[in-house]
């Protein structure tokens, strides 16, 4: 059996998960966090969503958890901005024509306490609302940068971010960061928000080390933060980039995979 007896830090990504495939938290794993509290195990939820939306689905925990949204844009305990790392204005600028071009590539900005679209497609505006719970539909996302800071831009296309979108910008990934992080969203940040850094800041703040944090991912946008944990979990259904990168495996986001291995921790940790 795995050592888990140093783990302090506990780090979960959200969507496929410590989220099933009805974008649900199990109430198994509320119940399991009930017994992390007692032991004096910090749990972290690290998730390219936005604040708001990672806040609705942990709502009855959210004052004792730190959260890291916007894959690495920002981090909170509470309501205290702990991080953030915004797109240049500039850039911002740049991008949002060459996005345009792509065809079936659906724009959001990301911004402090909401999001941005100018998309009237209503299949998109509806699955949307999953992610981004605070928003508004403008006719010109080019006004947006000139008056509001902006964390990200993510781009969703119906069939695959990784074939039709990181193609059309992957010329760009000198300036700014590019990652694929699902099927369908591409997320594109400042070169320092990733969810790594964001993870470092965290472990500063509770005097926490790599050797002391557990982690759980399933995509591109959870290789940084992967790298910073001893304890690093891919679930049964990551990506095989993700697969290869972890120290361990899991079951899937359907099968409590996350679930699973804290009921393990917490066993050592009586």
């Amino acid at each position: 059996m795995t050592d888990f007896t140093k783990v302090k830090l506990v780090v979960s990504d959200m969507d496929g998960t410590l989220l099933n495939s009805q974008g649900q938290v199990s109430s198994q794993f509320f119940n399991l966090f009930k017994e992390l509290k007692k032991r004096n195990i910090t749990f972290c939820a690290a998730s390219g969503r936005q604040h708001n939306s990672i806040i609705d689905k942990l709502s009855t925990i959210k004052d004792d958890i730190y959260i890291i949204a916007e894959n690495g844009g920002v981090v909170k305990k509470r309501d205290e901005v702990l991080l953030s790392n915004y797109l240049q204005q500039e850039k911002v600028l740049k991008l949002i024509p060459i996005l345009r071009k792509i065809k079936g590539a659906n724009m959001v900005l990301c911004c402090n306490n909401a999001a941005f679209i100018e998309s009237t497609d209503k299949l998109f505006i509806e699955l949307f609302q999953e992610y981004y719970h605070s928003f508004k539909l403008v006719d010109d996302l080019l006004e947006i940068p000139k008056t509001t800071p902006v964390f990200k831009i993510a781009v969703y296309h119906f069939d695959s971010s990784e074939e039709f979108i990181y193609p059309a910008i992957k010329h760009l990934k000198e300036e700014v960061l590019l990652k694929i992080s699902g099927k369908n969203w591409l997320d594109i940040s400042d070169e320092k928000a990733n969810k790594g850094n964001a993870l470092r800041e965290v472990q500063k703040l509770l005097d926490v080390t790599k050797g002391a944090t557990m982690v759980f991912g399933d995509y591109h946008n959870d290789i940084e933060m992967m790298q910073e944990a001893h304890f690093s979990f891919s679930m049964k259904n990551a990506h095989a980039d993700i697969t290869e990168l972890a120290n361990f495996s899991t079951e899937s986001n359907d099968d409590f995979g996350v679930e699973r291995i804290l009921e393990e921790l917490l066993k050592i940790r009586t």
